[in-house]
């Protein structure tokens, strides 16, 4: 990563997000647990300045520790009774564009479904390795593999094929916050063509993975921009999602088929796994709660000296 001091560096991006999620039970409830992944991870891109998470009511363990695929994770449990549950988290980071990218100049990607497959029982590869079997959220099929084959004829560079991908299903598919659940199966989502930014990265990987190919589900944040002559609106931002694919050495490519476009200093990492269920923001059990109210709230800020 370049450094901010050298006058002919890059300069990141400087955000401040703020997340929090509040949980209102329908009755008092003896104990809850949480895992959570608001904090914002470190990669050559990104590089978080301050990250902060405030619980109420106060937990009686809390443990923060980096989980199997290195995101920094707060464990939580309340052990008292209470009818609410607040989380809250505010992050500072700084995130730099990517490097210039020559589409044409990627191998191709017959090349890496070989890498990635004799990579995958290396023990000091399984970070490439993991990112190719199915997953819970994430099932290859014969549909999967059907819907990705036109992008990747034989010989294609693996970073065009990737990018085609991800605008055919740009072009496709219909965002609509009501077709899909975050359990839809993956079918429903390809006959349907409509759903929501983790239905259209889990179906970017699972494209993928039928093919041998190695990706990953990417949790965090995407800038957003309000109309012109129009004030930003606090709050109004939302957790986002998107695809990170491997494609040779240690470069994986970023995109984002809600989009249509390749990520880059708009788009903020919290966490990476196989799939949402790895990284879901907040998740967690409680012991009674027969019914439960649940409020999110996001508000991510351009920081300008």
């Amino acid at each position: 990563m370049p450094s901010p001091d050298r006058p002919d560096a890059i300069r990141p991006l400087r955000y401040r997000a703020r997340h929090t999620t509040r949980y209102d039970y329908g009755e008092e409830v003896p104990v809850s647990q949480h895992l959570v992944h608001l904090m914002a991870r470190t990669h050559p891109r990104q590089r978080c300045r301050r990250s902060q998470i405030v619980v109420s009511p106060t937990p009686a363990v809390r443990s923060d520790y980096y989980d199997y695929f290195g995101n920094p994770v707060s464990y939580i449990a309340v052990q008292k009774p209470h009818r609410w549950l607040e989380v809250a988290s505010e992050i500072e980071i700084e995130v730099y564009p990517p490097p210039p990218f020559n589409q044409e100049a990627t191998p191709p990607w017959e090349r890496q479904r070989y890498l990635a497959r004799a990579l995958s029982g290396a023990e000091e590869t399984g970070s490439i390795g993991q990112f190719v079997f199915d997953s819970a959220l994430v099932c290859c099929n014969r549909e999967l593999l059907d819907f990705a084959k036109p992008s990747f004829p034989q010989g294609r560079p693996i970073g065009l094929a990737v990018l085609d991908l991800n605008a055919r299903i740009n072009d496709e598919f219909a965002f609509d916050p009501s077709a899909t659940t975050v359990t839809t199966p993956l079918t429903e989502v390809l006959a349907r063509k409509r759903g929501v930014c983790q239905d259209f990265a889990h179906l970017a990987v699972g494209c993928l993975r039928s093919l041998g190919l190695a990706a990953r589900y990417v949790s965090g944040y995407l800038r957003t921009l309000p109309p012109p002559g129009q004030p930003r609106l606090v709050g109004a931002d939302a957790s986002h999602a998107w695809v990170s694919a491997w494609i040779g050495g240690d470069t994986w490519l970023d995109f984002c088929p809600t989009n249509g476009r390749q990520a880059d200093a708009d788009f903020i990492t919290l966490a990476w796994g196989r799939d949402y269920d790895d990284v879901s923001p907040v998740r967690g059990v409680t012991t009674g709660g027969a019914c439960q109210g649940l409020t999110v709230s996001v508000d991510v800020e351009l920081i300008v000296d």
